[in-house]
């Protein structure tokens, strides 16, 4: 097991921000660790990375406690703060070499750091003072740095956070290359993030676990609603629409161009909302005989990560 976490629970004076959580991540994973603002994700990090003790529960990485262990555990992470902290006046070249030095790298260190300018992208701007580089180059060299001693499992705090959407295609693709050799667990509140690089996501809010599953599961867990995507022959009004029992919402559907219908008049496609589990196929069906109408296509509309989100942490 790469990381083991038994009952944790994190109290900061009488404020509760990890309440009783467990999760067990396998050896070569990616997962997310999903949640608003303030939901604990950090603290959970923190505390696999040894740098503030649990209240209560024990918790391991690589076979190695966290609180009787620390510098093993240390040796098993690469770990990458939300803040980024770095050595502005170092160079990049500089930084590294001082990094593997602080942990004992005990092959050529030279040769290590190269491989990581390599692996990073960072070959144009090595010689550079970390002080002069953009937002994403200086991830760049946080994840260079939490990789540089080769450790098994990544922890990766926000690692896409404030990075324009080039550098994150580029920030989000070098993470699914690293995972293919590694454990990695990274913390976000986007969604889009988990979707493009995780294999499983576990969501938490305020400070308990209230989903741990794989993406595409997680996309097909049931809430409060059920949406349906269908297209008439002809176009229909909004208002006639509501007539179809079981319907609560109504919203201009997609066309077959994959453009949004936006439009208050007459449409052929439109997404029926109705109660979770409420199947009003049937009822669809008779409406379009009644009004002299053929169903074109009828599908059940998948269940977006965000709107799971919103639902499993609302107030």
């Amino acid at each position: 097991m790469s990381i083991a976490v038994n009952s944790i629970t994190k109290i900061y004076g009488t404020q509760k921000a990890l309440d009783s959580v467990s999760i067990n991540i396998h050896p070569g994973e990616i997962v997310g660790l999903l949640g608003p603002n303030g939901a604990g994700k950090s603290t959970l990090m923190k505390i696999l990375t040894c740098f503030t003790p649990p209240t209560l529960g024990d918790a391991s990485v690589c076979g190695f406690d966290v609180l009787e262990q620390s510098i093993d555990v240390r040796k098993k992470v690469g770990y990458l703060p939300e803040n980024n902290p770095l050595y502005l006046d170092l160079y990049v070249k500089e930084f590294l070499a001082f990094v593997a030095g602080t942990h004992k790298y005990q092959g050529s260190v030279k040769s290590r750091v190269s491989e990581m300018i390599a692996l990073t992208g960072l070959q144009l701007e090595q010689h550079k003072k970390i002080g002069a580089l953009s937002k994403g180059y200086r991830q760049r060299v946080g994840l260079a740095q939490a990789l540089i001693h080769n450790p098994e499992v990544l922890i990766l705090d926000e690692p896409t956070s404030g990075l324009d959407p080039n550098q994150l295609t580029e920030i989000r693709h070098l993470i699914k290359e690293i995972g293919k050799e590694k454990t990695v667990m990274l913390s976000t509140h986007i969604m889009q993030e988990v979707e493009a690089i995780c294999d499983r996501a576990i969501i938490i809010h305020k400070g308990k676990i209230v989903a741990d599953d794989s993406t595409k599961n997680l996309h097909q867990i049931t809430v409060s609603k059920t949406m349906i995507r269908v297209e008439f022959s002809s176009a229909i009004g909004k208002q006639v629409l509501q007539n179809i029992p079981g319907v609560k919402g109504i919203a201009p559907g997609i066309d077959q161009d994959g453009q949004l219908k936006n439009r208050t008049s007459d449409l052929t496609v439109w997404l029926l909302e109705s109660e979770a589990g409420l199947d009003i196929r049937a009822g669809v069906f008779k409406f379009a005989v009644d009004k002299g109408l053929t169903v074109l296509s009828m599908q059940k509309e998948e269940q977006k990560l965000e709107e799971v989100f919103q639902e499993l942490t609302k107030n």
